[in-house]
This record gives C-alpha cells, sequence and structure tokens, in this order.
C-alpha cells in the first residue's frame, strides 16, 4: 500500500506533511525512515527535506516486518472483505482472536498469520478490534500500521463504532422481572 500527497499547501518540509497530512505517530515516522519507506518527488528523502507547491511526497507500505511472533496455523477463514490496508474477517464462536497460554496455536490471529504467509505478506497481525472468544462477529485486521492506528484514532473519536445485534428465542418477560 502506498499514499501519496501532492504539495499545495504552505507546508515547508516532509515531516511537516506527514505529521500534519497523514497523522503519522512518531512511532510510526521512525519505522518508516528505518524503511526508506519515504520519497519526495520519487527520490529517497530526509523528513526535514524542504518542499514546494506540487512536490509529490509518497510513503510506501510495502515493506517486510517481523510476524514471528505469531505461529502459523492453517484454517478456514471465511474473509468477508480484503484489500491493501484491510482483512476483514467473520470470526465464528469458540475462537479466541489473540494467541495466549490456553491458545497458542490455535487463535484468529494464528490463522491470519498462515493465510498471510500464504500470500506472501510479510506483514505483523493487526487485529483492530476484538471479540469475546464465545463471540461470533466481524474482526478487522489492519494489514499496517497506518492503517492500524488510523482506524484506533477513529475509534477514540468516535467515528468507528461497534455495535452488537443479539439474537434471543424464548420469552424475555422473566428476565425483566428478576432484574427489577
Amino acid at each position: 500500500m502506498n499514499l501519496t500527497y501532492m504539495v499545495n499547501t504552505n507546508y515547508t518540509n516532509v515531516k511537516e506533511v506527514l505529521k500534519n497530512h497523514f497523522k503519522v505517530s512518531d512511532r510510526l515516522l521512525t519505522r518508516l525512515k528505518k524503511n526508506s519507506a519515504i520519497s519526495l518527488n520519487g527520490k529517497s528523502c530526509n523528513i526535514y527535506d524542504p518542499i514546494s507547491m506540487n512536490d509529490i511526497i509518497k510513503i510506501d507500505f510495502n515493506y517486510d516486518e517481523d510476524n514471528s511472533n505469531i505461529v502459523s496455523t492453517k484454517m478456514d477463514l471465511d474473509i468477508i472483505y480484503e484489500d491493501d490496508g484491510l482483512l476483514i474477517v467473520n470470526k465464528p464462536p469458540f475462537l479466541a482472536v489473540h494467541p495466549s497460554m490456553l491458545h497458542y496455536s490455535d487463535s484468529l490471529s494464528n490463522g491470519v498469520r498462515f493465510y498471510f504467509d500464504s500470500i506472501g505478506l510479510k506483514k505483523k497481525i493487526r487485529p483492530v478490534n476484538r471479540l469475546d472468544k464465545n463471540t461470533s462477529g466481524i474482526v478487522i485486521f489492519a494489514k499496517n500500521e497506518y492503517i492500524q492506528e488510523s482506524l484506533i484514532r477513529q475509534m477514540e473519536n468516535g467515528v468507528f463504532t461497534k455495535e452488537y445485534l443479539a439474537i434471543v428465542v424464548g420469552d424475555m418477560s422473566s428476565l425483566k422481572k428478576r432484574n427489577n
């Protein structure tokens, strides 16, 4: 995934565009510099390089990341959407999202790691939202840190919200009486 910006505002250097336009965190900025993932007019650049109107700044998120902290486990994934930045999976009930002592190799993240390996994507496993083990529903995985940060920021600002739907069978009137 790449992000491109043509300078059309009075920014003075590349870093200002990354911080103000793209809202890149300091941690991600450090990672981008380490991976030489920032370019100015098609050439690798320093974040303090001056910029002018119509300059093109590009961020390339296609660098490899270490994902060896998650064991790769083959499982059937119900992928409902995928693009360069997101993988959205319908999680069945009774499956943990994250590996743990009890679910070291049988979590949804283990299956996503196997899937990433199968398509040659060397990226960390980044679930954006969580669901309890017994709950079914949609889990969003960010394919890079920028997408993860953007979605988390949206959740914090109330732009991106979660809704739950429960299906109940039976007479609910007895529950109401017990709770009063």
